[in-house]
């Protein structure tokens, strides 16, 4: 018998029904200790958003069933320090990437074609006509973490007739045709490109990898755009050239995040913010939930969950 808690009575309700020999039992390891009727039985705990920590880990860590962890994120650094000896770390990847996309290319668009400019002349009763921002299309697009999400962000670009490359860790083709660079290329691609969408995750590789001299190569009237993790931006170097005008950002992530009231990105030029809800996916949502129903099969056909990266050491 495998056993899959979930957090809330709503994420059971959408996942409906499961295998006889599958039981979908409703437990927030944030929240309490594990029901001790279930503490020998849960095969695999799913997570709600933003939990985690080792109180929420020290309670998985009792179960002695326990085989995976689905955690409903696509980034997954923050949980790997915490996960029991022997047990499977699975992210939300395909989970998030369409809304991502969507978000991506929504604060690409809004910059690039000036509509907080259009926005405010609304509320002020103004006629602005500022008929030459630049277009998307023709615009060289340089996405910085070519994974599923990075793919992902790419269709909806070269859908707007941009020029899409891409970087990652090595270089390579990927599998629909775009042209992805070696991360040490970055200081030599960057004067090329219009455009610079950040979707890696955040870890001591990528660290403020967006710095200063990152910056500088980028040429005048670029735009930044992050969905990825506030940290890999170093918030002083771009509020610098922002503040100059040089350049222009969209983010959806920020360091530090929450952002402070008063903090200057609120009111920097040429900056567009939104709240970290890029990629955010609830629990109940179909692509969610088929992911779940995924990792059941796994798990009942013996192959193991899916998803899998990382698991845990003794």
């Amino acid at each position: 018998m495998i056993t899959v808690s979930v957090p809330t009575p709503e994420v059971a309700d959408a996942i409906g029904e499961v295998p006889a020999d599958v039981r979908v039992v409703v437990w927030n390891p944030a929240e309490s200790d594990p029901p001790t009727a279930e503490r020998d039985h849960i095969t695999m705990a799913c997570l709600a958003h933003r939990t985690g920590g080792r109180t929420l880990y020290g309670r998985l860590g009792t179960l002695p069933a326990l085989a995976a962890i689905q955690i409903p994120s696509a980034g997954y650094e923050h949980a790997v320090p915490f996960v029991p000896a022997g047990v499977a770390l699975c992210n939300a990847r395909g989970v998030h990437d369409t809304r991502t996309a969507e978000m991506a290319l929504l604060l690409t668009l809004a910059s690039q074609r000036a509509l907080p400019r259009f926005f405010d002349a609304q509320q002020r009763g103004v006629w602005d006509a500022y008929e030459t921002a630049p277009s998307l299309a023709d615009a060289r697009v340089l996405i910085v973490g070519y994974g599923s999400i990075g793919a992902a962000i790419g269709a909806r670009m070269r859908a707007c007739e941009a020029h899409v490359e891409g970087v990652a860790r090595s270089a390579r083709t990927a599998p629909d045709g775009v042209v992805v660079h070696a991360v040490e290329d970055l200081p030599a691609l960057l004067p090329r490109f219009d455009i610079v969408v950040v979707v890696t995750p955040h870890d001591d590789s990528t660290d403020k990898l967006v710095d200063a001299r990152f910056l500088a190569a980028m040429p005048n009237d670029a735009l930044l755009v992050n969905v990825g993790r506030g940290a890999v931006v170093d918030t002083d170097a771009l509020l610098a050239e922002v503040t100059s005008g040089r350049l222009r950002a969209a983010l959806d992530v920020v360091d530090p995040e929450p952002l402070p009231e008063g903090h200057p990105l609120y009111t920097a030029p040429g900056v567009i913010l939104t709240p970290h809800v890029a990629g955010f996916a609830q629990l109940t949502d179909p692509r969610y939930v088929a992911l779940v129903h995924a990792q059941i099969d796994a798990l009942r056909s013996g192959a193991g969950p899916v998803n899998v990266v990382a698991v845990g050491r003794a």
